[in-house]
């Protein structure tokens, strides 16, 4: 297969002048800009630059409906640009660019976008663009293609035509008893196989079984769909269907089948239930799973090719085989701690474009992650960008709910629940240049951990808004570079043993504002080199610690709007207790006990000091609704997220 190319970017030249002035260094010199693949609701940028060695250039961003007169402010572009990422496996330095998303747009719409470079020193090259771009529309089976019906062994009622014994059967059009794999009349791009009502259960044993499935027990679909025509395998309507894997390793394998939809399927009783790439090899693209259910899986899709591209992975139900009563880290077995994992993670994606929301996630190691693999090349199209994790519901993750390990540019975690974790919530290990965008993220319980994780592998290019946790903000001796923090709340247990904000960067321009903390020693821990410093990446200074948020802002400037808060600002939420349950299953390892969130309510009080104490991020949080921004994920008098699957519209 070969590899992608850039797909659906916009590429513009660089334009340079043909003299340089005696500040020529601290001048930007715009070149090509990005737009990467669109998404159903946002849109990303790469605007590449040169010289500005003083780092003031800034790049803002419009946008409006096409048609429409007035123009909107989205955020402005985050200066990239030297930072150090991935030590010690890559020893990654990024590139010189500013990169950002439009976020929460409208699916299917067309919006022109104006992009301005602006930079006291002055600007060389082509300051402004003008762009048209679309959102993704969310994809549907192709209305008009053939419809082949598939019924299970041992049907009794009647049947439509053309019939089908297996899906294999009606995909490549013969029955694959045996070993007689042949290809006769296979589905075209636009062809849709409906499924009844019915157990799918291979015997992969048996030379001659039903489903042609002989010995490995693994469907593989080798055709080829298209954007506005895929392959669609989807429930026929008239029950439940159970894709039963009879413990096979991999149920589904749609590495090289491009633009394949799968709706209203349930998988059962395998390892993998579907493969859909294989990391430095080949993997499918525009591949959509809609309200599937999987259950008794090992991993539920796992796409880890860094050339695919435009996935949609929306309203699912993903049950793993973890301890549903307690969080694991470690496990004591024969006197030492051991990571054992019975369900790996729900979701595991790397390329382009890709959607994964409004999922039901329980019971894995791991949530939703990107895969980590690919090596940050120049190259765009082998790059992770342009991905977006929406609306997930997570619960009990052994390990992390969520990582952006591995991303790249414009990757956007938003408004994700997630409860029970039993490390660092939030992953950026490692962010490589960004931005990542943590937005209106509710995290509760993830131990004596912190939120967001920066353990090793040191990320670059964090923006943490109104994410509401009961962990710190992350640890203070696992550094992090070009990290801005506005908005959140991080609420820590007495039981944790960590600074309530501690961080580690190795960034003067690092910053942390207008945020909320829970005050409890230890309280303040933070270290960052001074304007115009830079530290090895092996330096081992430690972080100095300090008593109170006027003492900590005196002495760095960070957080002069930040505030000391507690639980009682919300309507119903306490801090997490675990130190007693830990003192009583010491047998277990480090674990930690399970809450729910029908029992906490962390919309604010009307009254408390959270309300209306944030500032205005121009396309994160317009339309407040009082004075100034809420504190956290909830803003008072804005209906509440919805988590978790939809209902499947008639």
């Amino acid at each position: 297969m070969k590899l992608k190319l850039i797909l659906n970017s916009l590429i513009i030249p660089i334009i340079l002048c043909s003299s340089l002035s005696a500040n020529a260094q601290d001048k930007a010199r715009a070149g090509r800009l990005i737009a990467e693949p669109p998404t159903l609701i946002c849109l990303g940028f790469e605007w590449y630059l040169e010289g500005d060695d003083n780092r003031n250039a800034i790049a803002s961003v419009e946008y409006r409906k096409k048609g429409e007169t007035p123009w909107s402010a989205g955020p402005p572009l985050l200066r990239i640009g030297g930072e150090k990422a991935g030590e010690p496996v890559w020893n990654y330095t990024t590139e010189n660019m500013l990169a950002g998303s439009l976020i929460d747009l409208e699916e299917n719409t067309e919006y022109e976008c104006r992009l301005t470079i602006s930079d006291p020193d002055g600007v060389e090259g082509r300051a402004e663009h003008m762009l048209n771009l679309k959102t993704r529309k969310e994809p549907e089976p192709y209305a008009l293609g053939e419809v082949r019906h598939v019924y299970p062994k041992g049907w009794e009622g009647t049947k439509e035509e053309p019939a089908y014994n297996g899906i294999l059967d009606a995909y490549y059009g013969y029955p694959r008893f045996a070993d007689w794999i042949l290809t006769a009349d296979p589905v075209e791009a636009g062809d849709q196989i409906l499924v009844h009502t019915g157990t799918y259960k291979a015997d992969y044993t048996d030379y001659r079984d039903y489903h042609g499935l002989t010995f490995d027990g693994t469907y593989f679909f080798t055709q080829k769909g298209t954007d506005s025509s895929p392959i669609s395998i989807l429930a026929a309507g008239d029950g439940e269907v159970v894709i039963d894997g009879n413990g096979t390793a991999v149920l589904f394998d749609m590495t090289v089948a491009d633009y394949h939809y799968l709706e209203g399927l349930t998988f059962k009783n395998t390892n993998v239930a579907i493969r859909a790439g294989l990391m430095n090899a080949y993997g499918a693209d525009g591949l959509s799973v809609k309200h599937c259910r999987f259950e008794d899986i090992g991993i539920g899709v796992q796409a880890q090719y860094e050339g695919s591209q435009g996935f949609y992975i929306a309203d699912n139900v993903f049950f793993g085989r973890e301890d549903s009563s307690m969080v694991y880290h470690n496990k004591i077995e024969e006197g030492r701690n051991v990571q054992r994992i019975a369900s790996y993670y729900a979701v595991k994606l790397h390329g382009q474009g890709h959607t994964v929301a409004y999922n039901d996630v329980k019971y894995f190691f791991d949530g939703i992650d990107i895969c980590t693999h690919a090596r940050p090349e120049k190259d765009p199209s082998l790059k992770s960008v342009a991905m977006d994790f929406y609306n997930n519901d997570i619960f009990i993750c052994n390990d992390n709910f969520i990582e952006a390990d591995g991303g790249t540019h414009n990757i956007r975690i938003l408004r994700n629940r997630c409860f029970n974790s039993g490390q660092q919530a939030l992953s950026n290990q490692p962010m490589l240049a960004g931005p990542v965008y943590w937005i209106r993220n509710l995290v509760y319980n993830s131990g004596d951990a912190s939120t967001f994780k920066f353990w090793g592998m040191y990320p670059a290019g964090v923006l943490a808004y109104h994410n509401t946790s009961s962990g710190i903000f992350t640890r203070d001796d696992k550094p992090g570079s070009n990290v801005h923090l506005r908005n959140n709340l991080f609420l820590p247990s007495d039981d944790a043993n960590l600074a309530s904000l501690g961080l580690y960067t190795y960034t003067a321009y690092s910053s942390l504002d207008y945020n909320g903390y829970r005050k409890r020693p230890p309280f303040i821990s933070y270290h960052a080199p001074a304007d115009g410093q830079t530290y090895d990446f092996r330096d081992d200074r430690k972080a100095k610690e300090y008593r109170s948020l006027s003492e900590f802002s005196e002495a760095t400037g960070q957080e002069t709007h930040g505030i000391t808060v507690d639980y009682d600002i919300f309507r119903n939420a306490q801090a997490p207790e675990f130190k007693e349950f830990r003192e009583k299953h010491q047998e277990l390892g480090k674990a930690y006990p399970v809450y729910y969130p029908k029992d906490f309510d962390f919309r604010l009080k009307e009254n408390s000091k959270a309300v209306d104490a944030g500032v205005h991020l121009p396309g994160i949080n317009d339309g407040f609704t009082g004075e100034a921004p809420d504190l956290g994920a909830y803003e008072i008098g804005k209906p509440m997220p919805h988590y978790g699957p939809r209902e499947k519209v008639k």
